[in-house]
């Protein structure tokens, strides 16, 4: 894979990931007349709960369901420059245009009102885009075994470079798919995210291992997978290193962990063969997700990685693909329990869930 870092016209960094044989050097210039990058994100971290939340107002402006002859995302034509210059490309990932956290973010850390309540700090981070083919119309589970292969790569060197960035405390690689979960941007792609925090998640995560640890001596995650593979009953695909499984306490009406066996805290320390087998699970678990309703199922997947700083022993990496899609044109809202005590009701078992996705032939 060869790697090439330019700049757009506004600053910002592009970084091409060429996996073909033969690919043309990456040197084409942004033509556009773009405005400096003015990211003004500010976070807050609630005196109620002690988590932060991020305010990010400029992302109002943000480009919203473009026609796909106008799409950012896709090469450069004549006449219709975007925000990749090139005529084709790979992957490419570029900084968000609309961050929520950005490194130049001007401001102190203090508390709001000077009242000490309600601590507040700049939003520093970073927000990259990840364009997975240049092809406006393919989704990820269409993509080959060794473009998803590449796509892991590049996650893993970005959350390399996005952990050695000043204020960075996680990074959370992501894709979001179909309008159901609210994507404004169709052609194939995700998103990663630099927080200048530890997420609430990670964060009860974290301490639930602690407590585990401390109890039985092992990792909680390694007692699930054990578990799961006896049972077999939640099991939806496995391959030489990862195994999917649907979660037994599952939140959401489609919801499958994607783990590898053996314990790493981020996808940096993945070595070659479970990479590759990596990218055979999971187009595996696409596929049988399209076929659930057949119907490309809008879905949310993220990257649960361990912290830039702190215990590497208490993190174990982690895929998470959940939908909302509860039926072929039925979403499951979260409504007074889920949203106001995050209570979650399932209105389906996990048994039941696996099964289904299995059931695609």
């Amino acid at each position: 894979m060869r790697k090439t870092v330019r700049h757009l016209a506004d600053g910002r960094e592009i970084v091409y990931f060429d996996d073909t044989a033969g690919a043309p050097p990456r040197v084409a210039t942004d033509t556009r007349d773009l405005p400096a990058m003015a990211a003004a994100s500010e976070i807050r971290r609630d005196p109620l709960t002690g988590e932060w939340v991020a305010m990010a107002a400029h992302r109002q402006s943000r480009t919203y369901k473009p026609p796909a002859d106008l799409c950012p995302l896709c090469p450069t034509r004549p006449g219709r420059p975007s925000e990749v210059p090139e005529a084709d490309y790979d992957v490419v990932v570029f900084e968000n245009r609309f961050p929520s956290f950005a490194q130049d973010v001007a401001g102190a850390a203090g508390t709001l009102d000077a009242a000490g309540l309600v601590p507040v700090a700049p939003g520093t981070g970073r927000c990259e885009v990840v364009c997975f083919t240049s092809d406006h119309d393919r989704s990820f589970g269409e993509l080959s075994r060794a473009r998803v292969r590449t796509v892991v790569d590049v996650w893993a060197d970005r959350t390399a470079e996005l952990s050695a960035l000043d204020g960075v405390a996680q990074v959370f690689p992501f894709e979001n798919r179909g309008e159901e979960i609210g994507v404004t941007l169709h052609h194939p792609h995700g998103q990663i995210y630099a927080y200048p925090f530890v997420t609430p998640r990670t964060e009860r995560m974290l301490a639930t291992a602690a407590a585990y640890r401390a109890q039985h001596g092992r990792h909680v995650q390694g007692d699930v997978l054990a578990a799961e593979r006896k049972s077999g009953t939640r099991v939806v695909a496995e391959g030489e290193y990862w195994i999917a499984y649907v979660p037994p306490a599952a939140r959401w009406p489609v919801q499958v962990h994607v783990v590898p066996h053996r314990q790493v805290a981020d996808l940096t320390e993945l070595d070659p063969a479970e990479r590759d087998d990596f990218a055979r699970v999971y187009l595996e678990v696409l596929r049988r997700c399209d076929g659930l309703y057949d119907r490309p199922l809008p879905y949310v997947a993220g990257w649960h990685q361990g912290p830039v700083h702190g215990d590497p022993g208490l993190s174990w990496l982690h895929l998470e693909l959940f939908s909302v899609l509860r039926g072929k044109d039925k979403l499951k809202y979260l409504a007074g329990s889920e949203s106001g005590m995050a209570v979650w009701v399932n209105d389906a078992t996990p048994e039941k869930i696996a099964l289904r996705l299995r059931a695609v032939s």
